[in-house]
């Protein structure tokens, strides 16, 4: 077996592991194709958001665990979008604040870290916006990895990174020229002196061809990239959490960290639409066609069903008359494109008098200009009503703030439109934001 292929072998049987043991990150890892990078430009392993670059000595010295470590690090740093996060701070230490905010994590998921990482116990909890300003400017140690999305700090006029911290801009700009080239190609992530920065600053990272290798690194992403690229891995990071957890493996390190940074950021709508047309029952029909068509050939037809979705509006004012009215705009905006019969209930403590209200799938869902309510808050009566009813909803969706008594968890589909911190003992919960 050539070195190649067992270092291929290695990474695929870190990334099975993964998927087995850790799915949420299993599901991340999947996502970044596996790619030998040369050694010349490329010490240890690197990501530009689209793969995973590898050196193969490096992936030959690690352990298998250790190499689960190296592979859940890189999509990590996708995931939580690091890419897209930097603004004007200056890379070097934003490569750190970075590092520094997803090691503790995996050490804390039971992960073991290869020789060389930076973790640092008063960092952990931290995002990397928080831990960023902490670091020292002229601290000069190295990520272990190569964060090959970034382009080289740009600086303005005068001089001075336009950093939001303007103690950064200060201690930047006064700095002497060949102190700042020394930084720029000092070896670290993503800044390696055959990484240089472009004379017209465009960016683009330039290769040495007598250096060795003969194929350059990835070119740095484009802001529109970098856009593009936040919002698939955001959903990615959305779906892989609700498929660990479904299977009952979403640990609560990595509930936390959905929580904290995917939710409050990725649109509610977004989610919203992802949760009510996966319910939507699409199939294929084979039914043989009219022979008199003269078609021998049997082609399979999409039909839909119509789904039941029930719509619970908090009213106990938590919930503002105008959000609410927001929300179901968008409800409509969905139903519009699937099948969707929409039941309809306000309730604070108790249901709303006038409630429930039926929609068909052709008919728009309003509410009435005066909606009753205010008292203290009870999900119990909405879903004590379902369980009277003949047929169950194929899932309900509920706008509330949490802050009530919850019942037993349905055996159907709940999805929770938060507004506030609150926390849903069970259910799939979306931040409303």
């Amino acid at each position: 077996m050539s070195d190649q292929q067992a270092n291929e072998n290695k990474l695929t049987a870190a990334r099975t592991k993964l998927i087995l043991d850790k799915p949420f990150l299993g599901a991340l890892v999947l996502r970044l194709p596996l790619q030998e990078a040369d050694p010349a430009w490329c010490a240890t392993t690197g990501t530009d958001a689209k793969k995973f670059y590898y050196n193969p000595a490096f992936i030959d010295a690690l352990k298998p665990a250790e190499t689960q470590f190296i592979l859940a690090h890189e999509a990590l740093h996708c995931a939580l979008s690091h890419f897209a996060r930097r603004q004007h701070r200056v890379k070097h230490r934003w490569d750190l604040a970075c590092d520094y905010a997803i090691n503790p994590i995996l050490i804390e998921e039971g992960l073991t870290p290869p020789p060389g990482i930076l973790n640092m116990k008063a960092y952990e909890g931290m995002s990397a916006e928080e831990i960023y300003p902490l670091i020292a400017d002229n601290d000069m140690s190295e990520t272990l990895d190569q964060h090959l999305y970034d382009k080289e700090d740009q600086f303005a006029e005068g001089g001075q990174d336009s950093s939001d911290n303007p103690l950064d801009n200060d201690n930047e700009g006064n700095k002497p020229p060949e102190e700042k080239e020394s930084r720029e190609n000092s070896g670290g992530s993503g800044s390696s002196g055959d990484q240089e920065k472009d004379p017209e600053g465009s960016g683009q990272q330039e290769f040495d061809e007598n250096a060795g290798g003969s194929e350059a690194p990835p070119p740095p992403l484009s802001q529109d990239e970098a856009e593009e690229l936040s919002i698939q891995w955001q959903q990615r990071m959305a779906g892989a959490a609700q498929q660990a957890q479904q299977a009952g493996k979403l640990s609560g390190v990595m509930k936390r960290l959905v929580d904290t940074l995917l939710q409050p950021s990725l649109p509610w709508r977004m989610l919203l639409a992802r949760y009510m047309t996966a319910v939507a029952r699409d199939d294929y029909s084979y039914t043989r066609p009219s022979t008199r068509r003269g078609e021998p050939a049997i082609f399979p037809t999409l039909k839909s069903a119509e789904i039941n979705v029930l719509v619970a509006l908090d009213v106990s004012g938590s919930v503002s008359d105008k959000e609410l009215r927001e929300c179901l705009s968008e409800i409509n905006a969905i139903k519009g494109q699937m099948r969707a019969r929409i039941t309809l209930i306000a309730c604070d403590s108790e249901l709303i008098e006038g409630f429930p209200q039926v929609f068909e799938p052709w008919e728009e869902v309003t509410l009435p200009d005066t909606l009753l309510g205010g008292g203290t808050t009870d999900f119990r009566p909405v879903f004590n009503w379902i369980s009277q009813q003949d047929k169950q909803p194929n899932t309900v969706v509920y706008f509330t703030d949490a802050q009530g008594a919850f019942p037993i968890e349905p055996n159907y589909p709940v999805v929770w439109l938060i507004k506030g911190k609150g926390e849903v003992p069970w259910g799939q919960r979306v931040q409303l934001n």
